[in-house]
Formats: C-alpha cells, structure tokens, sequence
C-alpha cells in the first residue's frame, strides 16, 4: 500500500525499517488468544457511541484513549479557570507552547487547530499566537490530539491535529456562573457565563474580559563580515517591549429541535484585542579589540487592534435507519487586525540629528466553508461515513510608512515600507471512511481527496504566482485487543503543510528593525508520511501507554537567516529537501495514593534533515527528551493542589539549534460553600519562558533570545447559581 498518491507524484519508494517492524508486530500479534468478556460488561450501545473507544479508560481519569485519538478532559485543570488556551494546551501530552503562543505536537509547529472540528481564520498568520493566548480556558470542555488524523478531517497539518472542543452540556432550566480575579502585574479576568434549557431549545451565553499585560525582552549577537570580505564585526541589539492587551470575548449559541428528526444549532462568538505596545531598541555595533563603530536607540510607541468573528449555522437530519444522520452546515470566520506604530531614531556613534517616522499595517483573514457529512451505520459493528467541504479563504496585508518632518509634523512615504498583498485560496474535498471490526480487531480507513488552488498577489512588487494541484490523503487505524486491559495499534496518514500566507509575502517587515523577516514566493507545500506504532495498558485507575513513531517529509519548511550590512539579518522561510523524526513516546496517569493522582509523560526524539541545498554540509541530526509531570492532590473534599513541570528539549535548525525550555505552574482551589469557590495560580514559576536560537555558519553566527517575563499570579471566586448546583463538581473526584 502505497501512501504517494495523487497528480505529480511517483509511487513511494519500499516502506522504512520502522514501518516493517511495525507490520511485523501487528502480525505477531494475530496469534495472542483473545481475552474472554466479562460478564459485568455493559453492551454494545452500536457503532455511532462506542466502536471508537479502543480503551475504555476508568472515569477518574482525565484522558481517554479511542481508535484515532486521544482525548483530554481540562476542566479540572486549574490553569483553566482563569488562564487562556495556551495555558492548559502546554500541560497536554505531546503538545507544546512556547512564550509566543506557538504550538507544537512532537516538536513540529505544523499543526492544525480546530474549533469543534472546524478550521478558523483567528489560527492563521503571525497573530495565532496571541490569538490562543486570548481564548479563555474556562470555556473549553476538552482537547482532542490526532497524530494521525481520519480522513473527515481537513489534511492540512503535518503534525497533527489538535481539535478543541467548547464546552456545550449544559443543565436544564436557568443556571450560570460568575467570576472574577486579580492578578500580579494589573492583570484582571472577569467572566460570566448563563443557560436556559427547556423542552426543545438549549441556549448558552458566555462573556468575559481579560486586562492582560506582556513583557517581553529579545536579545541578537551577530557576528558577521559588515562588507563583502570585511573584518568581522560585532554586533549587539535588544529590544525590551511591554504588551499591554484588552480582550473582550463574547460567545452565544442556541439549539433548537424542531421535531424528533432535525435539529438547527445556531453558534456566534466575537473576541477583541486592543491595547499600547511600547520598547526600547538600543544597537551597537564594534570591531575587536573593541572599537565602538556604532551606537543607537529607538523608541516606539503605538496601538494594536483586532477583531474576530465566528458564526455557523446547521441542520442535522436523523434518516431512515438507526444512526443514520446527515450534518449540513455553514461556517463563516474572521480575523481583522491593525496596527500602527511612532518611532523616534537617535544615533549616538556615529552622532546625528534625532529623526521621526512612523508604520501602519493591517491584516485581513477571512474563511467560509460549507461541509456535508453522512453517517451510516451499516451493521452493529461497521460504520461508513461520507463527507464533502469547500472552503474560500482571502487574506489581505497592507502596509505604509513615512518620514516626519521635526517641527512640521509633515509626512513623506517611505517606498521601503509600502506593500500590498493579496492571497485566494481554494479547496474542494470529499472523504470516505470505513470502520469495521471483528473478534478482537477493530479498522478505521479513509480516503480524503483535496483539489487545491492558491493564487498570491504581491501588488506593489508586481509578482504573482499560481498553484492548483489535486492529492489523495489516505490514512488507516487498526487496533488488535491483546486483554482486557491491553491493546495494540498501528495508524498510518498522509498530510500536507500548506504555506500561512504572510509565508508567501516577499516584502520585508521593518517592525523589527535590526531583525528583518520577509516570506518568500516560492515557498512549495509541505507533505508528510507519518506511521506509528503503539502498546496501551489499562488496569483499574491506571493508564500507560508506549508509541514509537516515524514521520518523513518532502519539502518541508524552515527556518533561514542571512546576515544584511549595518548588523541587520533577514530571517525567510525555506523548503529542505527532505527531513526524517521518529521517537518513543511515554505515558502513564493514575493515582500514587487515593488522594494523589498524577500524569507523567516523555518524548524521547530523533531528527535529521538535509539541508545541503541551503549551504549546510551532509546531513545534520539531533536527539532529545521532552517531558510533562503534572500531580493533583486532594486531601480534603474541599481543598486541591495542582502541579505541572514541562520541558522542551533542544531542536535542530538548517543552521544551528532552538534551545531547551522548562516551566513550572502550581494552583490550589478552596471550596468555601456549595455554590462559591476561591482559586489561586501561578504560571511559569520560575521565569523558564525564553525561547534561544543559535546559528553557526561560515559566513556569520548568531545568538538570538527572546526572554518572557512570564511569571503570573491570579488569585479570584467562582459562583454559581441555578441549576449548575445540581450538577457534580467537575474535576478531582478522586478516590477517597
């Protein structure tokens, strides 16, 4: 079975060693003798609730393992009753959040955010970080995690997917919380939420505000040649920048049955961020043995704002036979942002006259996609699902500057700093997936075929670019139950990483000035090989799991950086001709005593890429471990403790390497009375937030850090009223 499908592609060259290991154990397993059932098991409920649950894990554990993913509970994580999304991602196993939001799953950032199983114009472009930075947690009901995502889902993502699911049951008749805290640094978080169910309509309305401030300090020694064979020059640059952000959010949602076959779901969500950016540059430039060759500072002053939208619209339509469903919906998503910038210039060596100008830019996401999806389940154990979506995306960037005259206030364009550029995107696609099982096996295959289109404007340059292509994404899970409490799977998937479009955008951005960052046009999808392999034992309260995984890329995107005259560097994106990871992944969850229970879980990684093409000599490769411990302690009913330590080791680069991080949260929660709640967190204990890279080349090095003072205390009450009393506390139940 070859995974290499699809127009201008040749057939794929014999499977790795590890994927023929991988068959080799999944055969092996064929003659282990199929546990008995036991007689207090309940019955199959049929292939649409339960032939995705592969292990059925005990219901004081906080994750859940099905055919082709894994599921994370978050409401009892303390970081989600008054941290973002960002905060409970960085404690779920195999993902990873660094200071700016960024995310990754087994170390690579190609990863596809999904909000109920849909893509989101806010996840697009250099804003998705401080975008999942602003959602609030205490809205999310769980994580869903796909190394190997089925084919109902969008291919885009090498990595994965990580598809977060917004909280939704909610009681019947009138029932809300309230809360609200303060936090170190004048950060505050206030936040009310309500519903009404009531025969057959179920409404919800969420609100909040968050008063979030950001410090941020980014350091870059250079040492490269000033001129073409010049003397080598020293060059030092920081910028210490403080974020300050207001974000509002605003979530509704309504379901109504409009008799006992169809259903309409109607889902609205506005959020905000706005708020005075300010730093300080200085830059100084010297030749050894410490001649000072230049001196300067510059201050910036300015707003940014962004406003984005979310609506969606659905029928779903019960049909002849039990299970039988068709889900037609609507989606519509936006991301608006602006920003504008005052600069003043002083230059101390050599001296000059202070100057002013000023940078004004914005950036416009916008997606719609209609998606059909059929399910129908075709026996008690075979369930086939049929799916079509089309999706429009645009995405806009404009971007001006000008020179101020001192005294006049009088402005005059600077052509360097003006810029237009357009992208249109489409894509046509259509899945089928088939699950079956028999005796102790249980299959989920797909196929999902995408006809892509992506056109680029570059408007003040003149450059255009076409790209259509259409490709098959085939992906297959399969697990063989070992025991009653053991289970052993094999997930096999083709993905693809196409270019965030600012990506393609060839025009330099100046907001940085001694760190330039431009896109590159010619940028080619990303497309990925990923297998793996697994072993899960489930005894009574207990879950461990072992992964071994491969993953081998065509074109995949880097990382470059060249150095420019006057110690400015120009970071772009490039394509490797090809890169390989594999691993093991560890994982255990339980209770060390009743009132104790943990979650620990590893990453040993291996990496290598060929970055010949880019001027690197052979091939590079680099191995790490990177590790999650998270304890929950509840010595009481009413009283709980929570840690989490994360680390992320050293990454490889095309010209060096990403350093390592550690962080460190803890929070405790006090139940005063039946419907209040007192809870105190600290994030990032110890200040482990600084993301480090490291080039060495020929021709230059440099050591580039970006330090955020991240850490942060909050300290505030929930109440809740109506209904919601009726309802068990979420979260450390725990054995007693």
């Amino acid at each position: 079975m070859s995974f290499h499908s699809g127009v201008g592609h040749t057939a794929a060259a014999a499977p790795s060693s590890q994927l023929r290991i991988g068959l080799g154990l999944l055969v092996l397993a064929v003659v282990f003798p199929k546990s008995a059932v036991r007689a207090d098991d309940p019955p199959s409920a049929g292939p649409t609730t339960t032939l995705d649950a592969v292990v059925v894990s005990s219901n004081k554990l906080e994750v859940e393992t099905l055919i082709d993913r894994k599921v994370y509970s978050v409401q009892s994580d303390l970081q989600s009753t008054f941290g973002s999304l960002s905060d409970v991602l960085s404690v779920i196993p195999s993902v990873d959040v660094d200071g700016d939001g960024v995310v990754s799953l087994r170390g690579d950032s190609n990863v596809l955010i999904l909000i109920d199983g849909r893509p989101s114009a806010q996840f697009s472009g250099p804003a998705a970080g401080d975008n999942l930075q602003s959602i609030p947690a205490k809205d999310i009901e769980r994580i869903e995690v796909m190394t190997n995502p089925p084919a109902q889902f969008k291919a885009d993502g090498a990595a994965g997917v990580i598809n977060i699911i917004m909280r939704k049951k909610r009681p019947r008749g009138v029932a809300g919380t309230l809360q609200g805290s303060r936090g170190s640094g004048g950060r505050s978080t206030v936040g009310t939420s309500a519903s009404y169910g009531s025969g057959p309509l179920t409404a919800s309305l969420t609100a909040g505000y968050r008063q979030d401030i950001r410090h941020r300090l980014t350091d870059a020694d250079l040492v490269a040649p000033d001129t073409a064979g010049g003397p080598l020059v020293s060059n030092q640059s920081s910028i210490d920048e403080i974020i300050r952000r207001n974000v509002p959010n605003l979530n509704a949602s309504a379901q109504y049955a409009l008799n006992d076959r169809q259903t309409l779901s109607v889902e609205l969500s506005r959020s905000g961020r706005a708020g005075l950016r300010t730093y300080t540059e200085l830059n100084d430039s010297s030749l050894p043995p410490g001649i000072v060759t230049g001196s300067t500072e510059r201050l910036s002053a300015g707003h940014d704002r962004e406003i984005d939208g979310d609506e969606r619209i659905g029928i779903a339509q019960k049909l002849a036979r039990p299970g039988e469903l068709l889900d037609v919906s609507v989606h519509h998503s936006s991301s608006n942002d602006h920003e504008h910038y005052d600069y003043i210039n002083d230059s101390f060596v050599p001296p000059a006259a202070s100057f002013y100008d000023n940078l004004g830019f914005s950036e416009d996401n916008q997606s719609t996609d209609l998606t059909a999806d059929y399910t129908l389940p075709v026996s008690k154990m075979t369930t086939l699902k049929l799916g079509y979506s089309y999706e429009r995306d645009g995405y806009a960037y404009g971007a001006g500057g000008n020179n101020v005259e001192i005294g006049t206030g009088g402005q005059m364009p600077d052509p360097n700093l003006t810029d237009a550029f357009n992208v249109r995107q489409q894509i046509n696609a259509a899945y089928m997936s088939y699950q079956t099982g028999a005796g102790a096996w249980n299959w989920l295959g797909g196929l999902r075929a995408e006809l892509a289109s992506t056109e680029t404007r570059q408007v003040t340059y003149g450059i255009s670019t076409d790209y259509r292509y259409l490709k098959l994404y085939p992906s297959l899970h399969v697990d063989r139950s070992l025991s009653d409490e053991s289970t052993l799977s094999f997930a096999a998937s083709r993905r693809v990483t196409r270019p965030d479009p600012d990506n393609l955008n060839p025009y330099i951005d100046y907001e940085y000035s001694p760190n330039l960052v431009a896109g590159n046009p010619g940028l080619k999808p990303q497309f990925t090989q990923s297998y793996e392999i697994g072993y899960g034992f489930d005894p009574p309260g207990q879950s461990y799991t072992i992964t071994g995984y491969f993953r081998r890329n065509t074109d995949a995107v880097t990382t470059v950086t060249e150095p420019l005259s006057g110690g400015l560097t120009l970071t772009t994106k490039a394509n490797l001709p090809s890169s390989d990871s594999a691993g093991v992944e560890l994982s255990a969850n339980g209770h060390l005593v009743p009132k104790l229970a943990y979650s620990i879980s590893s990453n040993l990684f291996y990496s290598q890429i060929d970055a010949t093409a880019l001027g690197a000599i052979g091939l590079q490769s680099t191995t790490g471990i990177n590790a999650k411990i998270k304890l929950d302690y509840r010595p009481t009913a009413r009283d709980a403790f929570q840690t989490t330590v994360t680390r992320t080791d050293k990454r490889l680069t095309p010209q060096g390497y990403v350093g390592a991080i550690n962080i460190v949260n803890i929070g405790y929660r006090r139940q005063l009375r039946q419907d209040l709640t007192a809870v105190i967190t600290e994030s990032n204990v110890f200040n482990g937030q600084r993301f480090e890279r490291v080039a060495v080349t020929p021709a230059f090095t440099q050591e580039y850090s970006r330090f955020i003072y991240g850490r942060i205390v909050y300290v505030g009450l929930v109440y809740s009223f109506g209904s919601t009393l009726k309802e068990k506390q979420q979260g450390f139940e725990y054995d007693q």
